[in-house]
């Protein structure tokens, strides 16, 4: 039986800057050369997320070829003022993404809100709407732009580049609203790209995992921190 929890979309930009958030404080960045999958997975929460999912991203396909821009930027620092730094962004960046969403099983409160139908057909609308949110690529400081689109459709300049390997990337973070565990992890894992085409490792079959800091879980409630998927449903089809 086909369940319509997927959503495809083409999300493209003048400037990503991708990078681990583990190391990325302060001085010079630079970017991966391909997204991440928490990068990805922040592009499709915004477009459309709530507590009662986990949004789980399948696959990316890079439309563009990979190039790098190094510029000069002041970032704000924290004790207040600006410092010279140094990024290298990719430029001219095109995606297409498929993702789909899981119900987020510790969120036993929220159960009566995984009505799988609504979600899907809020996530569609959204993707048509360009998201719910700002679109940032990697940064807030690269404006990100999405499209539908129908996953694998066009000609790719990557299509014929046969398999590059990324070596061991950062893949995401675990947070404790959906493992269950009062800690936050790191996640890493060995990424390769074939013809432009990267499949991604689940988040719990990723090799690597490294402890960041405790961390505990925020609540959620219907009608209580959060409306409810019915009530925004009807409200997105003019129906209240």
């Amino acid at each position: 039986m086909s369940v319509k929890n997927s959503i495809e979309f083409k999300v493209h930009g003048r400037y990503a800057l991708f990078t681990d958030p583990l190391t990325k404080v302060g001085g010079e960045k630079c970017s991966y050369h391909v997204p991440t999958y928490e990068a990805l997975k922040g592009i499709v929460k915004s477009i459309y997320w709530k507590p009662t999912l986990i949004w789980i991203i399948d696959e990316v396909r890079v439309m563009k070829r990979i190039r790098t821009q190094t510029k000069g930027t002041k970032p704000q620092e924290f004790g207040g003022g600006n410092t010279l730094a140094i990024y290298t962004f990719l430029a001219d960046v095109e995606y297409q993404v498929r993702a789909h969403f899981e119900w987020n099983t510790h969120r036993t409160a929220l159960k009566e809100d995984q009505i799988e139908g609504k979600h899907f057909a809020i996530a569609q609308r959204m993707v048509e709407r360009g998201g719910r949110q700002d679109i940032f690529l990697g940064t807030r400081d690269c404006q990100g732009y999405v499209e539908p689109c129908k996953f694998g459709d066009g000609v790719g300049d990557l299509d014929d580049a046969g398999e590059l390997a990324f070596g061991l990337m950062f893949h995401g973070f675990d947070y404790p609203d959906e493992t269950g565990d009062q800690k936050l992890h790191a996640r890493f894992w060995r990424q390769t790209m074939n013809n432009g085409l990267i499949r991604f490792d689940r988040p719990e079959d990723c090799a690597v995992h490294r402890y960041v800091r405790d961390m505990t879980v925020k609540p959620f409630g219907i009608d209580e921190t959060q409306r409810s998927v019915v009530a925004e449903y009807a409200e997105l089809e003019g129906l209240e």
